[in-house]
């Protein structure tokens, strides 16, 4: 949709104008991420982020909680890093059982699993750089249900990530969650519009 890699307050929408267009706005994203979805093993969910997610999930928090220009500072600060910056993809993992007595047990076994995210683009390994702006494993050892990666690519990675076919896994490393899921072809396709170098 788009190559930028930055929202400013240009690009946020007055709410009355956002509001009138929600509705076919969200048929849009809802059509965009189809194809930026991965399910690794039983629990994790990888959703790869963009610009144009970005923008509406801001755009969503501002409508719903209603906090107006004060807010929308500590909107960009929140999901401005999750825009993919050109070399490099950029997911949000979303751990998810239903059943919380489950759940609580999982993520109490899987601190640090935020460390062990992994892509294979053809025979290069890129490690998964968990965000920055805060611990997603507490000190007892409980990992966070959501994580956010970066994926740091080489110039070599971004050329074989975008070759049609190539062969793409994405997986943990972790010893209570060591799972890894192939990228379909559609998804890679998709993903290698977020390359702008």
């Amino acid at each position: 949709m788009t190559e930028q890699t930055q929202i400013t307050h240009a690009d946020i929408m007055p709410p009355a104008d956002f509001a009138a267009i929600r509705a076919a706005k969200q048929a849009e994203i809802v059509a965009l991420k189809r194809h930026r979805r991965l399910e690794v093993g039983p629990f994790a969910t990888c959703y790869f982020e963009s610009y144009d997610t970005m923008w509406w999930q801001i755009h969503e928090m501002l409508h719903i909680e209603k906090g107006g220009e004060a807010q929308i500072d500590d909107e960009l600060a929140a999901y401005n890093p999750l825009i993919p910056k050109g070399r490099e993809l950029v997911c949000t993992v979303m751990f998810e059982i239903n059943d919380e007595d489950r759940r609580q047990a999982f993520l109490a076994r899987a601190g640090g699993v935020e460390e062990t995210v992994f892509m294979r683009v053809m025979v290069e390994q890129i490690d998964g750089v968990p965000e920055a702006d805060l611990d997603r494993t507490n000190a007892d050892g409980k990992a966070s249900s959501v994580q956010f990666i970066h994926f740091p690519f080489s110039e070599a990675a971004i050329a074989a990530f975008r070759q049609p076919g190539a062969e793409i896994l994405v997986g943990f490393s972790h010893k209570a969650y060591g799972h890894m899921a192939v990228m379909p072809e559609d998804m890679r396709a998709a993903l290698a519009g977020d390359f702008t170098a």
